[in-house]
């Protein structure tokens, strides 16, 4: 009994991550109910399945730690474009393409990582936070396009949801401030329902068992910039889940092998190419169950465990995935802004403890972002370019990290010539004259 009930504040503290990523990309892309619901029971499903996965510990797959996984709001923004510019079939198809590549540099990641310094994965996280954030404000004020786009009431629910967090924030601690979130998106709700603006149509439609279905949304397409552009994501989701490894393998009292490693790297494969067969998304290691650890002391597997079981029965019951739909888009914006501007921050922390150890990082910093941004706002810039050079300038994000990636193997990787001082000029002066 004590195991279900730590297992069930686990499922309470990555709720709200979990079921918020399915929702943005939902509601960005165009899906209506029927499909939104079964895209957010799918997730929770497949979250249970990618954290089972996790957990387990075998020779081929499974770190063995008490790690949750969950759906990386890193991908939300690249999902979003990819999806307007390709199509969803296209998602789904680079997903799967990009859990390949996790699996087949699994063995060697630990070489590769010198390429993603801090640096550059702040660079990345930053930007792709900043590309959210007119998400965000465009559902705080109803959604794009709405007909009541910035009424009164929308801006009330969002601010209201948004105050609701801060407040949660700064007048609580441990695990109430670990569902801030998640408490601040029911009372929005319930605030909403009161006012007649919440429809439980999709509720009363939606079944109570369903089954998975691989490809729910058609066969999988293949492009190169699609491709690229979420092969990064699961490059920055990697070095992010190493950092949790080694948090957990602290907190454990285990000392992490490389081997230990790369079967980690290749459970998180194995789940982002399942997420993409059946229309799911990519996971990563969620941090904020580590802070629940933290906070209870409690660091058993078998509570992990339990929590993936009941996130995998969760997903079988698009009942309770519909009750997620009916969250109004502007109380979901201001639950967004948080977030988003928290991936920013997040970004910004990463970025703060090298921005002062040379100039250059600080280049590397301000072209990166600067060429990332810049293609986002006006992403014809590179239109007359050849279609091959393309596939690295037509998303900002890819731009971006490209740039950060190029500007730190010339600035920190390639060897300096190193200076001769004018005192060693003088000696060798000297030596030459006597």
């Amino acid at each position: 009994m004590k195991s279900f009930t730590l297992s069930i504040q686990h499922l309470l503290a990555m709720y709200a991550g979990a079921i918020l990523v399915p929702l943005i990309v939902g509601g960005s892309i165009g899906l209506n109910a029927e499909q939104l619901t079964y895209l957010v029971a799918i997730d929770i499903l497949m979250c249970g399945v990618a954290t089972i996965l996790q957990v387990m510990q075998n020779r081929f797959f499974g770190i063995g730690l008490p790690v949750v996984l969950g759906c990386t709001f890193t991908a939300v923004g690249p999902i979003i474009h990819i999806a307007g510019e390709y199509g969803i079939s296209a998602v789904y198809g680079a997903i799967i393409t990009s859990g390949i590549f996790v699996i087949l540099i699994s063995g060697f990641f630990g070489k590769l990582v010198r390429f993603f310094p801090p640096v550059v994965t702040g660079c990345v996280v930053t930007i792709i936070g900043i590309t959210l954030i007119p998400v965000a404000i465009n559902n705080m004020g109803g959604g794009e396009g709405a007909p009541d786009f910035g009424s009164f009431t929308n801006i009330a629910l969002s601010f209201g949801t948004l105050f609701m967090i801060i407040a949660i924030y700064r007048f609580s601690t441990g695990f109430m401030r670990a569902i801030s979130i998640l408490i601040s998106l029911i009372i929005g709700t319930i605030v909403a329902s009161c006012f007649g603006l919440v429809d439980f149509q999709n509720v009363k439609d939606a079944s109570y068992v369903h089954m998975v279905e691989p490809f729910y949304f058609g066969v999988p397409t293949f492009h190169w910039s699609a491709i690229i552009t979420m092969i990064l994501v699961a490059i920055v989701s990697l070095v992010e889940s190493t950092g949790v490894y080694f948090a957990l393998g602290n907190m454990t009292e285990r000392d992490l092998k490389k081997n230990d490693l790369t079967r980690g790297y290749r459970a998180e494969g194995i789940a982002i190419v399942f997420g993409g067969i059946f229309n799911a998304f990519p996971y990563t290691a969620f941090s904020q169950n580590v802070g629940l650890m933290q906070i209870t002391g409690v660091k058993s597997r078998k509570v992990i465990f339990i929590t993936g079981v009941m996130l995998v029965v969760l997903g079988f019951v698009p009942k309770l995935a519909a009750i997620t739909t009916i969250i109004p888009t502007a109380v979901l914006g201001g639950a967004m802004l948080a977030m988003f501007g928290m991936v920013v921050a997040q970004g910004i922390k990463m970025l703060s403890g090298v921005i002062a150890e040379s100039s250059e990082n600080a280049m590397i910093i301000a072209c990166s972002v600067g060429m990332g941004l810049g293609v986002t706002v006006a992403p014809e810039l590179f239109a007359q370019f050849p279609s091959s050079i393309q596939i690295l300038t037509s998303n900002g994000i890819v731009a971006g990290s490209f740039t950060a990636i190029l500007l730190n193997i010339i600035f920190n990787m390639i060897p300096k010539k190193e200076k001769v001082s004018d005192t060693m000029k003088m000696e060798e002066k000297e030596t030459y004259v006597s």
